[in-house]
């Protein structure tokens, strides 16, 4: 391990004070020797402030002053000593030696102001703590001192001096030792050498107030002073800055200022326990024999009690204070979202059970679509900067009266008042402004839209049901498209029913009511069969055939959709297998399966369609899987099957395309072979408008990026014929053939299109 500067300073340091015992007791060496030391000490002060360089170097500078000062006393002390033969008390010694406290006190003063700004509860307890010990000083030193006989005026000023400049260093020992800001090694040293200087200079008071010694045993505590002194500045340690705040997110913030204030409550502990004891020193004096006989001592004690009494009542009262800021800050944690600082769902029903004891509030209830993937592809961080901007939104668009709460991930709700059913609506529409609006986050620029459902309280209607009233109008607003809802019965009656319809369907795979039916895509001009679109029926026993418009949607909300589609695949690539072995030539090139964005995002998807392709003995060139736009949006795990898919040999059709977000971006990120052009462009292809310039604009978009496009919906031959003479050549639609099942589809016909 590499050793500093200061440590072999230290070690050189701890050497020369052992050496120093070593010499003759009084002689020249050794007085050469102590004094040696001091400047030394000085000197390495100057090289730790050189090399450090750190942020307030006068201090330092102070430290070094106050320790030449020191040194020059021993000089002329020595001299007196050495040169003439005398040992004159006071002398002009004295005057350097008092002179030295005041810079060590100057700088000592500086370094905790700079450490303990703003600690008013640290200030008390250091007050409380120096007033305590300096009383003892006072009964034991100090007013000893003062009483005994002196020869002159100035001899007994210049013995009181010593003890008062010592109460000064004390003050400022304690306020270091307990004030706040990170303890350093260099903070260590520097506390360690100034308590040496302290207890070798009272200790001294002591044994020449009550002996005829001179005191020569504790050189020792001012020579490691002069050590400690110089080692606190050679210490790297010594040009550490305080932590500031960085410009992290909120709740990380809040995160470390709560372990900042644990563990400045669990270091403030020993402090303040040192203060309480200090606070009892004043009337413990009166139990002392021989204290507190004269009038003096007795002014002392209590002047010294009084203010201790009233710094504890200070401190008390500040401990009150910071308690109960504590717990309003804890009773906002415990109510209010982290990341928003908007209200949480525990505070949101707390209000709103409160606002149905006084009247007929509205619950507005916001959810946010597409703002998984923002976590899933983008990340947390990007995540949590969209949601404090939406939030934003949120507030600026609504009254500053109205509560808003986050009560989920992507979940916000508002309360009004009651009776607010009318203006509930009207808020509605305006958050469904704000949200159009592209937010930009991290960098990027995210479309986040949002279902708003609205509920107003009506007769016996509780809290609890207004939320869920206002949440399923919010879901049912997700699931029609519109901006927003409000809640009816019939929400509910469409909820209930497609519950029920939901277990039908887990009981229809159970029994086999469903079926494939097999649709032409059909090759132009010749009229040849190029593929067939496997899609499913459902011929319910009781209710009849069952629009897949209206069975799709339910089993792709309860996940039923991922055993149906996975049904509809084998049964797909199992017909496919037995036309290639039935019809040979003749036979479609390839057979496409619609696939749902909850297959997608299973991550065994990939694994399932090579089972049904090897199970079936298909070649994965003959099944292509169609995703719609919406499905591959949100992308994370979605384009990631995609791509696994085309890696088997499958074939990606995108379905429904132009119809989407931002289909163009798509054909960037997702890997496609086939654009199905949707009906929208087709119905009207025969008119000049709009429609046509679109569909011809795809046909060169396709042939450009070497895709096969299929038009969809082509129902009449004029449709036909516009769009094979724009480029189409794979036509699908009921003009070529409706959907029926294996036995009635059939793989050829007459030419359609005259070239």
């Amino acid at each position: 391990m590499r050793r500093g500067l200061w440590f072999w300073w230290s070690t050189a340091g701890a050497l020369a004070t052992v050496g120093y015992y070593l010499l003759p007791r009084g002689s020249l060496a050794a007085s050469t020797l102590y004094s040696g030391i001091g400047l030394c000490a000085a000197l390495m002060i100057i090289v730790g402030v050189r090399r450090q360089r750190p942020r307030r170097p006068g201090l330092w500078y102070l430290f070094a002053a106050g320790q030449l000062g020191s040194v020059a006393g021993d000089l002329v002390w020595q001299y007196y000593v050495f040169v003439l033969h005398e040992e004159p008390y006071p002398s002009i010694a004295d005057a350097f030696y008092l002179a030295a406290y005041l810079p060590l006190v100057l700088g000592l003063l500086q370094f905790v102001r700079g450490r303990g700004r703003g600690d008013l509860g640290g200030l008390i307890d250091a007050t409380m703590i120096a007033s305590g010990i300096g009383l003892v000083l006072w009964i034991f030193v100090l007013h000893p001192t003062a009483a005994a006989e002196a020869a002159s005026v100035l001899e007994q000023v210049i013995s009181i001096a010593y003890p008062v400049a010592d109460v000064l260093l004390l003050a400022m020992l304690t306020r270091l030792f307990v004030s706040g800001g990170a303890r350093t090694t260099s903070t260590r040293l520097l506390g360690a050498a100034a308590l040496l200087l302290f207890m070798a200079d009272v200790a001294f008071s002591v044994v020449t107030l009550h002996s005829d010694g001179d005191g020569q045993e504790l050189s020792a505590g001012w020579l490691m002073s002069y050590v400690l002194w110089a080692a606190a500045a050679l210490h790297p340690s010594m040009a550490m800055r305080h932590p500031t705040a960085t410009a992290s997110a909120p709740r990380f913030r809040r995160a470390r200022r709560s372990r900042r204030a644990t563990r400045a409550a669990r270091a403030g502990r020993g402090p303040l326990s040192l203060a309480t004891l200090c606070s009892l020193l004043a009337p413990a004096m009166l139990f002392m024999p021989n204290v507190g006989a004269n009038t003096v001592d007795r002014i002392a004690i209590a002047a010294v009690a009084t203010v201790l009494g009233l710094l504890g009542f200070v401190r008390t009262s500040g401990l009150m204070r910071t308690v109960r800021g504590q717990t309003d800050r804890l009773q906002h944690l415990a109510t209010h979202d982290d990341l928003t600082g908007l209200a949480n769902r525990r505070h949101f029903e707390s209000m709103l059970r409160q606002a149905a004891e006084d009247g007929e509030p509205a619950v507005v209830h916001l959810g946010l679509t597409g703002f998984k993937s923002v976590n899933d592809e983008l990340g947390r961080p990007v995540g949590d900067r969209a949601l404090l901007i939406l939030a934003a939104r949120i507030r600026d668009a609504v009254p500053s009266s109205t509560l808003i709460a986050r009560v989920g991930g992507d979940e916000f709700a508002l309360l009004l008042p009651g009776p607010a059913s009318g203006a509930a609506e009207h808020l509605a529409r305006r958050l469904a402004d704000a949200m159009r609006e592209p937010v930009h986050a991290g960098g990027h620029e995210l479309l986040v839209g949002a279902g708003i459902g609205v509920a107003a309280s009506g007769t016996a209607v509780g809290p609890e049901e207004l939320l869920r009233r206002a949440e399923a109008a919010m879901y049912a607003a997700k699931a029609t498209g519109e901006p927003y809802q409000s809640w009816s019965p019939t929400i509910d009656e469409s909820a209930g029913e497609q519950a029920r319809l939901g277990a039908e369907i887990r009981t229809a795979l159970d029994s086999g009511q469903f079926r494939v039916v097999y649709q032409p895509i059909v090759a132009v001009p010749e009229g040849r069969v190029a593929a067939a679109e496997a899609l499913v029926r459902w011929d319910h026993p009781e209710r009849g055939p069952v629009s897949p418009a209206y069975f799709i949607p339910v089993a792709e909300r309860n996940g039923l959709i991922v055993e149906l589609g996975a049904w509809v695949l084998r049964t797909a690539c199992e017909q496919m297998a037995r036309w290639r072995r039935d019809l040979g030539a003749r036979a479609p090139d390839r057979i496409s399966v619609n696939v749902s964005a909850r297959q997608l995002a299973r991550p065994g998807f990939p694994h399932t369609v090579a089972e049904a392709l090897a199970s079936a003995g298909l070649p994965p060139e003959c099944l292509a899987v169609e995703v719609t736009e919406t499905a591959v949006f949100e992308g994370g795990r979605a384009v990631a099957a995609l791509h696994e898919l085309r890696a088997l040999g499958v074939r990606i059709a995108l379905d429904d395309f132009g119809t989407g977000h931002s289909s163009l971006r798509l054909l960037q990120t997702v890997p496609v072979d086939i654009l199905k052009v949707d009906k929208s462009f087709v119905d009207d292809i025969t008119g000049a408008g709009e429609h046509r310039v679109i569909a011809e604009a795809l046909i060169h978009v396709s042939a450009g990026l070497g895709l096969t496009a299929v038009a969809e919906g082509v129902e009449t031959a004029e449709q036909a014929e516009v769009l094979y003479r724009l480029g189409y050549r794979l036509l699908q639609g009921y003009h070529f053939g409706r959907p029926v099942p294996a036995d009635e589809f059939r793989v050829a016909g007459p030419a359609v299109i005259h070239a």
